[in-house]
């Protein structure tokens, strides 16, 4: 009997703890954190992507005055924090071989072309502290429609013979970076 009323003391003390120590945490970020990754055959990783998806909700994304994000601008390419590439090898990039290492990727969006920028700089907040001197490459690339509207910002690679093909699309419009292994 003894041991029944102190386990009903303990069990107890347990529930009502838990009540007065709970945590309260924030609200799910509205551009959520998300992850691309391009693995080699052997699943051996190639580039990794870190990106804040922001999302249409109903309004304009790309457009020259009233957009999210105005043609000609340079764009953190994502939500919140700079959008961050990894490679974990040399790689080409467009026509650019790139040492493994980590970048902050940047583009500048017009309806015709985006503009691809890899910069130096880490641990960035959007692009307001965008230093053109600290790219590393940049390059155009066309811009396409897509076939049916893009929700959320999303970036995806695609293998190829040589590398992978990213991805990065949005509203109605992607385009496609090339990257490729350099051989050794």
């Amino acid at each position: 009997m003894k041991s029944l009323i102190i386990g009903s003391f303990l069990l107890s003390f347990l529930i009502f703890s838990n009540d007065v120590n709970a945590q309260k945490f924030s609200e799910l970020d509205k551009s959520p954190l998300d992850i691309a990754m391009f693995r080699a055959q052997d699943k051996t990783p190639r580039v990794r992507v870190i990106y804040s998806r922001p999302q249409k909700k109903g309004r304009d994304v790309f457009a020259t005055k009233d957009g999210l994000e105005k043609y000609g601008e340079v764009w953190r390419t994502g939500a919140n924090e700079s959008t961050e590439i990894k490679f974990y090898k040399e790689m080409m990039v467009g026509d650019t071989k790139v040492p493994a290492g980590t970048y902050t990727l940047f583009t500048i969006p017009t309806e015709d072309e985006w503009t691809v920028i890899l910069n130096k700089d880490l641990d960035t907040w959007g692009a307001y502290g965008y230093k053109e001197e600290r790219d590393l490459v940049r390059f155009t690339t066309p811009a396409h429609k897509t076939a049916a509207p893009i929700e959320s910002f999303s970036i995806s690679f695609q293998p190829t013979e040589n590398g992978s093909d990213m991805f990065l699309g949005w509203d109605d419009m992607y385009i496609q970076v090339p990257i490729e292994e350099v051989e050794m």
